[in-house]
């Protein structure tokens, strides 16, 4: 085993450093969540209890959005965006290739066909410049585009200003996929006030993470928000069993709106950490590797710390020789969307998809959260560091 120089600590392929340390924040909130819990199991509201209200509310206020609506989980929150949106079967709708696949895969969900687009190189984010390149595909398959979904990737908001501008010109609707971008700004606006809706997850190892599976949607139009509240429950009117809609089944338990309260608490201490742990690696690696660039006017929530390895790295011997000193490493991703088999049939921005190519050959991804220690990044940037020039010698 080997021993940083800075940490009492011994890691290796048996003992591996936690890639995202859900634990260390639990200590620090533990007894408040216990407490929320208990208070839960006390009334027995355990669907749609006081608790999401109050947490609605709160995320209300945290964003700016006029409306919050808590649902069952990221991917149910986009749906709920798209059917309040009106999306209808044959709707062709423009959505980065390189992304997870939930960005894309609501739109077959309801019948609809994602378009593939190029994103920025630097950002990785989609790339407002290769907009048209999407539409001039679907014009020519004779789709109608009706809408964009950027995705805030790793935690940086899309050039939103940009996209805006282009989905007014072509009158598109936009819904910003943030589920990994919650809490971060970009011109001074926070995430959930950027675009006619707004998805996000709270996937336990997300920025903002319940100890489950939760969402919310945000939108400033009421109309958006009365229809995505409905369609979570079956469709439901004022009254119970009155109908007004085809719906689902998208509410979020009122324990994981529980355990957000108090980790909403945490929060903005959470993203300031963040960003100071970014910063370090940035500081460390810069002349290593080419860190995820943060446009000059936003903030990032920092999901995850990517960065790409030099062109001809050997990705899968850096990982090999990180996991023999217990570095754990990720790729996001390591293939576009649109190069998975159930997506391979849906069409792809004129030109093709080329920086999504190069990155899903040179991403990778370092153990990254608000609670790890100076020592613990000091002994993975050092390994990295020796890793990577002991392989440029080579």
């Amino acid at each position: 085993m080997i021993k940083s120089a800075s940490s009492s600590a011994s890691y290796s392929a048996e003992n591996m450093i936690p890639f995202i340390d859900l634990a260390a924040q639990q200590k620090r909130i533990r007894p408040d969540v216990d407490k929320a819990i208990q208070a839960v199991l006390d009334h027995g509201m355990y669907i749609m209890g006081p608790e999401v209200q109050t947490l609605e509310d709160q995320l209300a206020a945290f964003t700016g959005a006029k409306h919050a609506v808590s649902t069952s989980s990221g991917t149910d929150a986009l749906i709920l965006c798209l059917m309040a949106l009106g999306l209808k079967p044959g709707d062709g709708v423009i959505v980065p290739s390189f992304s997870f696949a939930a960005s894309a895969e609501v739109m077959p969900c309801l019948g609809a066909i994602p378009i593939f687009a190029e994103v920025n190189p630097h950002s990785f984010t989609l790339d407002p410049a290769r907009l048209n390149d999407a539409l001039a595909t679907a014009n020519t398959a004779g789709i109608n585009v009706v809408g964009i979904i950027p995705v805030g990737l790793f935690g940086q908001p899309s050039d939103m200003t940009a996209i805006n501008q282009f989905a007014d010109q072509h009158h598109l609707w936009v819904l910003d996929d943030a589920a990994q971008s919650l809490g971060a700004k970009r011109e001074g606006q926070q995430v959930g006030q950027m675009a006619k809706a707004t998805a996000t997850s709270f996937f336990p190892a997300k920025p903002l993470g319940c100890y489950g599976d939760g969402g919310a949607l945000f939108t400033d139009d009421d109309g958006l928000a009365e229809i995505a509240k409905s369609a979570r429950v079956h469709g439901m009117g004022k009254n119970r069993y009155d109908y007004e809609r085809i719906g689902m089944t998208a509410r979020m338990d009122t324990m994981q709106a529980a355990v957000l309260l108090e980790k909403l608490k945490l929060f903005p201490e959470e993203l300031q950490r963040r960003q100071a742990k970014a910063d370090r690696y940035n500081s460390a690696l810069k002349d290593i590797v080419s860190p995820q660039h943060l446009a000059h006017d936003a903030t990032s929530s920092w999901a995850q710390y990517c960065f790409l390895l030099p062109a001809g790295v050997d990705r899968d011997m850096v990982q090999e020789q990180l996991k023999s000193v217990g570095i754990p490493s990720v790729v996001y991703y390591k293939m576009g969307i649109h190069e998975h088999a159930p997506y391979a049939r849906y069409p792809v921005a004129q030109g093709g998809l080329p920086v999504t190519a190069d990155l899903c050959q040179r991403i990778l991804s370092l153990p990254f959260h608000a609670w790890i220690d100076d020592d613990t990044q000091d002994y993975i940037t050092d390994h990295f560091i020796r890793i990577m020039r002991d392989l440029d010698q080579a």
